[in-house]
């Protein structure tokens, strides 16, 4: 008797208008043999951290807890800027808050009932979000875990780069062990690092860019290649998609000394008004001494021709975040539709990073409300889908894990996503 599996395939930044037969021929092919959704959204902020947790949990980040790539926590009465990405930051965000994520995983809810295997080759916080408690078994290269998070034998350990060569070994890899192997997890899921790597230094649709591309939707087309041989096609999930796309960076701009200047925060180390820098957002967090300045930096905020739109109250909610950990206003910064040097439209301000690499202007970035970078892909083919039609009804990366635990034949219950499956059932 075959038991349904479901098989996730993350090519992580792939914009949906970027996919086309001259630049992701594979890729485009799958079209014709998956059901693909045109209007299919993400999160806010745009951002891969935050994603790998809705995607992971079924949730908006005002459930699982995760606002962003950059956020704060409150520690002895203190706001504390954190990197989510780092290694060892939900581990860190359990021993304070008393949860990792603030809603069960997919690893969590599978754990017995089949299990699940992700690999990923993105940054380890985003990595990690997927089952940061150990529930089954995830492979990074930071490190490589089992149940219970102890650390795989180094044998095990996934040794890559963040590169196509590092992606191409981890496809490799996920196909022989996973996909093709014998008595496969109920979910495995590979989350590639490119081409969204190198977007970050790279302008979009330059020919250094459409190479890494290339290789991109060669590694998709191999795991194409193996499910397509599989012999229990029939009663196999294959999801393809991307997390979110990347607009053009025009410019840097330093929240932070912005609102010293407006007289809005005491000086750039004091702690009373952090923000956290999320790419092409930003989230702006008060300490309960400073909270009489909400209104007047949201106004400062909004009189600024680098700021989109900013977010406050009912609004954060309303975009999925909540007020926790003195979080009072968000800013999507000023995009426009203007193309770059090699046609791709879609431009934004950047807002400055506390620490790290420097964005690159008229390279790619994401984070906020854009258009381009709120425009992933994802095609679904398997019980439920129907080959070469496309969906236009809305969709979201928080619909993701509902559609698994349906096909699964598992309940959705406490998810803000809905399974996608036509007539609602896999």
């Amino acid at each position: 008797m075959n038991v349904r599996r479901a098989i996730l395939v993350i090519l992580d930044g792939l914009r949906r208008d970027l996919i086309s037969p001259e630049t992701t021929p594979h890729v485009a092919a799958f079209a014709a043999h998956a059901e693909q959704f045109s209007d299919y959204s993400t999160v806010f902020p745009s951002c891969t951290r935050v994603v790998s947790a809705s995607l992971a949990t079924g949730c908006l980040p005002a459930h699982h807890g995760l606002q962003g790539n950059t956020m704060v926590l409150v520690e002895d009465g203190r706001l504390v800027r954190h990197d989510a990405g780092r290694p060892d930051f939900l581990q860190h965000k359990r021993r304070v808050t008393g949860r990792s994520l603030g809603v069960p995983t997919l690893a969590e809810r599978l754990r017995e009932h089949g299990g699940a295997v992700i690999f990923s080759n993105v940054s380890p916080g985003a990595a990690y979000a997927h089952d940061p408690d150990g529930h089954g078994r995830i492979y990074h290269r930071a490190g490589s875990f089992g149940r219970g998070r102890i650390p795989l034998p180094e044998a095990e350990q996934l040794r890559v780069s963040l590169d196509v060569a590092g992606d191409r070994a981890m496809t490799e890899r996920f196909i022989a062990e996973t996909v093709l192997a014998a008595g496969p997890p109920a979910l495995t899921l590979m989350w590639l690092g490119e081409p969204d790597s190198s977007q970050h230094a790279l302008p979009l649709g330059s020919p250094e860019h459409l190479a890494v591309l290339t290789e991109a939707d060669r590694n998709a087309k191999r795991v194409m290649d193996a499910v397509a041989q599989l012999p229990d096609r029939e009663d196999v999930l294959f999801l393809l998609g991307s997390d979110h796309g990347h607009q053009t960076v025009s410019g840097v701009i330093h929240i932070e000394a912005e609102l010293v200047a407006a007289g809005l925060k005491g000086s750039l180390d004091s702690d009373e008004v952090v923000v956290a820098s999320n790419g092409t957002s930003a989230l702006i967090y008060l300490h309960p001494d400073a909270a009489g300045r909400e209104a007047a930096i949201a106004s400062f905020l909004a009189g600024q021709d680098w700021a989109g739109t900013v977010l406050t109250g009912a609004e954060l909610h309303r975009i999925g975040q909540s007020t926790d950990n003195g979080l009072a206003c968000a800013v999507s910064m000023r995009e426009t539709e203007a193309p770059n040097a090699f046609g791709i439209v879609g431009t934004s301000f950047a807002a400055k990073r506390s620490e790290g690499k420097e964005d690159v202007i008229g390279a790619g970035q994401h984070g906020g409300l854009g258009a381009a970078e709120q425009s992933p892909f994802l095609m679904i083919s398997g019980p439920g889908f129907l080959a070469g039609a496309v969906r236009s009804k809305a969709a979201s990366v928080i619909d993701i894990a509902p559609t698994i635990l349906a096909h699964l034949g598992l309940p959705g219950s406490g998810t803000d996503g809905n399974a996608l499956q036509r007539g609602g059932c896999g």
